[in-house]
């Protein structure tokens, strides 16, 4: 059987390709029986919490009526608080590409899954067994049936809590799917990583089309519109893009690196792809170090779309790409991330950036679901705030998004963060895109947002009592271990 990955330029992944078979895998019967006795463990434990009393204090929001969403769209064309789904924007090589906020991005995947003809790659941290989850796996498991092939990648670690039934009802159906780096060491093929996750999200279908961005399978991404009763669930904010055409096809080559390793193991260093992206890892040797300024030559795409699937390592490329994105910023930046813990060497760039005159704006989470997190970014507002970068805490939603402006010309959208977990240890998957038009939604989203945000003062924050100075500072210094 051939295993090497599909060439860029096939119409479709065939099954030989993606998986070639090993000694250490278990036959269909095994495997089947080993997630039917774990999916009864899971029924029985959600029995148990089931049966927990819920504080009834507890804030709740009921998404879609009138007045509670804040500033999140929950479907295509939807119009909540000013804020419409912009029009697709046309590429030099014939795609379309499109930007989506919040349930937005999960309508469009559903919709593109139930058009699939021919092949459907999903890719996802975490695969929810919500109302959502089981929309999105019914909807995979249908078109299995159909005889479209379809490859499902979810995190061991992400969906860890989810109904492991869901999965194997689907694997009966056909899916065909892999566990990226499970956590119980016995249902490992390979090596035991169990640090190492793989934090992407991506779908492509019938490699024309992909979409990407922030998004996991779940109902809190989704907002609940696709569950089939209204459910109350807290509000998120996030973004993802689509792309229609003849850029999509890298997305393919991606998917199917890191689905090899994930069956066959090896070097997960072969599933980093860089796609039309000047790239020379001898330049990024100095960016590594917090001691060290980037000092290669300024790096630029040989497209308008530019793919950036990193892996863990301690000399992933994320670093270095992004302080040479910075320093070539001339008049803005604007940077929205969900968990913002960066190196050392990325707050000087952005200090750099203020002092050539570059406009800076920050934007992070005023709610978070990993709290320290949260602690980890406000230990850097003190000194952002006194070189002149704006800094602004969205509210009323969960923000989750990642994605950066400069120039109102270069966009980055994706699943990265500026944390230690994404840039050492966790397979992340970004889009680098140099289109004004685009560029520009993506900062009036930004504008968008701000509308919805607490602005952080400097005279104020340094009024802020000693006891939150003291665990910031403890959590700035241990921030590479979050």
């Amino acid at each position: 059987m051939n295993g090497e990955p599909p060439d860029k330029n096939s119409q479709k992944i065939s099954a030989d390709q993606l998986h070639r078979p090993s000694i250490l895998d278990v036959t269909e019967a095994k495997l089947d029986s080993r997630i039917a006795r774990r999916a009864k463990r899971w029924a029985s434990r959600q029995a148990k919490i089931a049966k927990k009393v819920i504080d009834p204090s507890a804030r709740k929001i009921r998404l879609g009526e009138a007045g509670t969403c804040r500033g999140h769209n929950i479907d295509i064309g939807h119009r909540e608080s000013e804020w419409t789904t912009p029009p697709e924007v046309k590429l030099q090589d014939g795609s379309t590409l499109r930007l989506y906020k919040d349930g937005q991005g999960m309508t469009a995947a559903l919709r593109a899954i139930q058009s699939a003809r021919e092949q459907i790659c999903l890719e996802s941290y975490m695969f929810n067994s919500d109302e959502t989850g089981r929309e999105f796996a019914k909807a995979l498991a249908d078109k299995a049936k159909a005889g479209v092939k379809v490859f499902l990648i979810y995190d061991s670690f992400g969906s860890i809590d989810s109904d492991p039934a869901m999965f194997l009802m689907m694997r009966q159906a056909g899916v065909q799917m892999v566990e990226f780096h499970p956590i119980r060491p016995w249902d490992c093929k390979t090596a035991y990583h169990p640090t190492n996750r793989d934090h992407r999200k991506l779908l492509v279908i019938d490699n024309i089309a992909a979409g990407l961005g922030g998004l996991n399978v779940g109902t809190e991404y989704g907002s609940g519109f696709l569950a089939r009763k209204t459910r109350r669930v807290p509000v998120w904010r996030d973004n993802s893009i689509s792309i229609v055409g003849p850029s999509a096809a890298m997305f393919t080559d991606c998917f199917t690196r890191i689905w090899r390793y994930a069956h066959r193991g090896g070097k997960l260093a072969d599933a980093q792809v860089v796609q039309n992206i000047s790239f020379n890892p001898d330049d990024f040797k100095d960016a590594i170090s917090n001691r060290f300024i980037y000092k290669g030559p300024d790096l630029y795409l040989t497209s308008e779309v530019g793919l950036l699937a990193s892996v863990s390592s301690p000399a992933s490329p994320l670093v270095p790409f992004l302080i040479s994105c910075l320093r070539q910023a001339k008049s803005s930046v604007d940077l929205t991330m969900a968990y913002f813990a960066p190196t050392d060497n990325i707050i000087m760039e952005l200090i750099r950036c203020i002092r050539r005159g570059v406009k800076v704006r920050l934007m992070v989470a005023g709610a978070c679901d990993v709290p320290v997190l949260r602690l980890a970014a406000r230990s850097f507002y003190e000194i952002l705030l006194s070189h002149g970068v704006e800094v602004y805490e969205r509210m009323g939603a969960m923000m989750h998004s990642k994605t950066m402006t400069i120039d109102q010309s270069r966009s980055w959208v994706g699943s990265t963060n500026l944390d230690s977990r994404s840039i050492e240890f966790n397979c992340e998957l970004s889009a680098i895109i140099d289109n004004i038009p685009f560029a520009k939604q993506m900062t009036d989203l930004f504008e968008h947002d701000i509308c919805y945000s607490q602005k952080i003062e400097l005279h104020c924050w340094r009024n802020r009592p000693w006891f939150d100075r003291t665990v910031q500072w403890v959590v700035r210094q241990t921030r590479y271990l979050l």
